[in-house]
C-alpha cells in the first residue's frame, strides 16, 4: 500500500511541475501547415514584383551618338595588292550602302592600303560599324559584291576561313589535288555544295572562305573536308543532299 501511494505521489507531483513549467511541452508544427504559409507568402511576393515591375518607369531609347557616349569609333581593314583594282572598279557599290544605308564615313587611305570605316553624329545602330566591316572584309577576301551586301541585309550570317592544310598535311601534286577536288571540273563541285548548302565558297590559293549561315556553313565545311580527305564528289554530293533534306523539314 505504501509502495503504490508513493507511485500516486510521484505521478502527481510531475503532472504538477509540468503545469507549472509552461516550457516543459513544445507544440509539433506540422510540415503541410509550414508548406501552406510557405506557397502564401511566395504568392504574396509575386504579387508585390508584379505591382512594382508595373510602377517601373519607362525610359525613351537613347540615340546612337548616346550610346557611343559621344566618342566615335573606327574599324580598318587591310586590303592586298591584287584587290586595288577590283575595290577601285566597284568603290560606288561598296560606298553607297555604307554611307546612305548605315549612316557611316569611309574612306581609301592611300598610304597605308586600308579601307577606313568610321562613326559619326547621324549614325543609328552601334551595330553598323561590325556589319559595314564584315561587307568590306567579305569583298576583300573576293566574294561579288552583291553577295557581300546580304552581311549588311540579313542577320545571322558569318564569315569562315581556313586552309587546306588544316585538314590534312598535304605537300605539292597532292596539295594541287586536292584544291582540284573541291573545285571540280569548271567549278562544278563548288557550285553544287553552294547549291546545296545555300552558301557562297571562295577558293584562293589554299584558303577556303565559306559565307551564310552557321548550319549552312557546318554542312559546306563538313563537305570540303570530305573531299580533302580523299571522299569522291558523288558520295559529297549524297551526303551532303541527305543532311539538307533533313534540315529542311526539321525547320
Amino acid at each position: 500500500m505504501e509502495s503504490v501511494s508513493n507511485t500516486t505521489a510521484e505521478v502527481t507531483s510531475t503532472v504538477m511541475d509540468c503545469d507549472g513549467n509552461t516550457d516543459a511541452f513544445q507544440k509539433v508544427k506540422s510540415k503541410k501547415s509550414h508548406n501552406k504559409r510557405k506557397r502564401d507568402s511566395s504568392e504574396v511576393n509575386m504579387h508585390e514584383e508584379d505591382s512594382v515591375a508595373a510602377k517601373r518607369p519607362q525610359f525613351p531609347a537613347l540615340s546612337g551618338d548616346q550610346l557611343k557616349g559621344g566618342v566615335d569609333e573606327m574599324r580598318k581593314v587591310c586590303v592586298p595588292a591584287h584587290r586595288y583594282t577590283p575595290l577601285k572598279e566597284n568603290w560606288m557599290k561598296i560606298y553607297t550602302p555604307i554611307v546612305e544605308n548605315l549612316l557611316l564615313q569611309v574612306r581609301f587611305n592611300l598610304r597605308t592600303r586600308h579601307v577606313e570605316i568610321k562613326t559619326c553624329k547621324e549614325t543609328q545602330d552601334i551595330s553598323s560599324l561590325t556589319r559595314a566591316a564584315d561587307f568590306v572584309k567579305a569583298f576583300v577576301l573576293g566574294f561579288q559584291v552583291e553577295d557581300a551586301l546580304a552581311l549588311i541585309r540579313l542577320d545571322e550570317l558569318f564569315l569562315e576561313s581556313f586552309d587546306v592544310t588544316d585538314v590534312k598535311p598535304l605537300k605539292g601534286d597532292h596539295l594541287s589535288r586536292a584544291i582540284g577536288r573541291i573545285a571540280g571540273k569548271g567549278g562544278k563541285t563548288k557550285f553544287t555544295i553552294e547549291n546545296v548548302t545555300k552558301t557562297r565558297i571562295v577558293l584562293a590559293d589554299t584558303k577556303v572562305h565559306i559565307l551564310g549561315s552557321f548550319q549552312n556553313i557546318k554542312m559546306a565545311r563538313t563537305a570540303i573536308c570530305n573531299l580533302i580527305l580523299g571522299s569522291p564528289p558523288s558520295k559529297v554530293y549524297s551526303n551532303i543532299r541527305a543532311v539538307a533534306s533533313r534540315s529542311a523539314e526539321r525547320f
